[in-house]
């Protein structure tokens, strides 16, 4: 296992057997792998209500009162 085979790893820290424990990474990397994730998030989310109705200001309130 080399750092060089691993997308974004700085560093590789392994056991004593040689399997990876933790990955260093930039923290401006983290930060875009993590925007990536929540960008991914609310595609999904969005695609998932895509043919709903969309209610008014009162109704979702009185829908969030509901629960």
């Amino acid at each position: 296992m080399d750092v060089q085979d691993y997308p974004f790893a700085q560093e590789l820290i392994t056991d004593s057997q040689g399997q990876i424990l933790k990955v260093v990474i930039n923290f401006q990397d983290y930060e875009r792998i993590i925007e990536a994730i929540e960008d991914e998030g609310l595609y999904r989310a969005m695609k998932e209500v895509k043919d709903e109705t969309p209610l008014s200001l009162e109704q979702a309130l009185a829908e969030l009162e509901q629960e």
